[in-house]
């Protein structure tokens, strides 16, 4: 029962172009161009500018933790400790590989800046960063809470969804299948079936680092008495592949990213609204100075493959063909001018199936057209 999301248009996005100072007739344009707009022309519209505040982001983030910004396309020089190849353990072996790199990528030096140092001044910067500090939620289960820490106008991006992505042909590896969660609530879908599992992100670091997404435990796998019917017809039906056999690969990230916290966004209670929604963003891989920058690491191969989608399974139909490769991401925007408060994401779980005690749906008949 994974929260699913989908593509927004591009009124929110033109709303943070305008400003604080927009005037009516301005909104009231705004609304008239997202009525005339194709669908395909809207999309477009907000992968633009989410890229253009991503790339923002990035320079800013360049500002803060390079030796030398100004210098960013030349070769880095590398710190001592960070000269040694990371350990191998054997990830690709449930892909295909025959062979592993000797040497792994290499890191960078940067500013020696601890994450909550780092965050400061990137809000010093842009005007806001994010925090975590117990929920203002009424209810035990909320735990953690994800908040801003400062001012963002609406159509701001305000948070990445960090860790592993899963395209469908995937599904098998993901941690605890077929019942992935169970025993891990960090993971979302996009609307094209692409599966994000932040839990190995956890809170981040306070490094830049070669990450494969095994900083953090796995969960457990079920007890045998914790299974039911369902669970064993889908296990005999879908064949899970062993935990061992990984396939996740290996880049150069920025574990201090200040906005890599969207998994820790709670649901808002009943009578709360929410104030964000999550994008999806498809962060294009050509653009390689911003890539450490994109808390997300592709599980398997890089070449895409295509989906077909029967009942409950996926099956291959060949490759995709695209000519750009891409992270298909997710980032939360925000749907108001947000100042020093608790961010909230409206779950939208499924109604198919039973739903946690804490879950109150925000629009009832909102979830039934969008799951039936």
């Amino acid at each position: 029962m994974l929260p699913h999301v989908n593509m927004i248009t591009f009124p929110v996005f033109s709303y943070k172009r305008l400003g604080r100072d927009a005037e009516d007739t301005d909104v009231e344009e705004i609304i008239d161009m997202a009525d005339k707009a194709q669908l395909a022309d809207q999309k477009n519209q907000v992968q633009e500018n989410i890229h253009f505040q991503i790339k923002t982001f990035c320079t800013c983030m360049d500002e803060i933790v390079l030796p030398n910004p100004k210098s960013i396309d030349e070769p880095l020089k590398l710190s001592p400790e960070r000269k040694t190849a990371p350990r191998h353990t054997g990830l690709g072996l449930a892909i295909g590989r025959t062979t592993l790199s000797k040497v792994g990528p290499d890191v960078p030096e940067t500013k020696p800046l601890k994450l909550t140092e780092l965050s400061q001044k990137f809000k010093d910067l842009i005007g806001y960063t994010l925090e975590l500090k117990p929920s203002e939620i009424p209810q035990k289960e909320a735990g953690q809470g994800l908040f801003l820490n400062g001012q963002a106008d609406v159509g701001a991006v305000i948070a990445f969804y960090p860790g592993i992505i899963y395209s469908p042909a995937y599904y098998r590896y993901i941690p605890g299948y077929p019942r992935v969660d169970a025993q891990n609530p960090y993971l979302i879908t996009r609307y094209d079936g692409t599966v994000i599992n932040a839990q190995p992100w956890g809170a981040g670091g306070d490094n830049r680092e070669v990450w494969d997404g095994s900083s953090a435990s796995e969960p457990r796998p079920s007890k045998p008495g914790d299974e039911t019917g369902s669970d064993r017809v889908w296990k005999l039906l879908s064949k899970p592949l062993p935990g061992t056999q990984l396939g996740r690969n290996r880049e150069v990230l920025e574990r201090r990213n200040p906005l890599a916290f969207a998994h820790f966004a709670n649901h808002p209670a009943k009578g709360m609204e929410p104030n964000v929604m999550v994008c999806s963003y498809d962060f294009p891989l050509s653009e390689k100075e911003m890539r450490t920058y994109i808390p997300n690491i592709l599980f398997g191969s890089r070449e895409e493959v295509k989906m077909k989608r029967f009942g409950s399974f996926w099956f291959k139909s060949g490759n995709s063909g695209s000519d750009i490769p891409v992270l298909k991401t997710l980032v939360l925007v925000a749907t108001r001018a947000l100042c020093d408060e608790e961010v909230l994401l409206n779950y939208r779980l499924s109604n198919s199936k039973k739903r946690p005690s804490w879950y109150t749906p925000v629009d009832e008949e909102e979830d039934r057209r969008r799951w039936s």
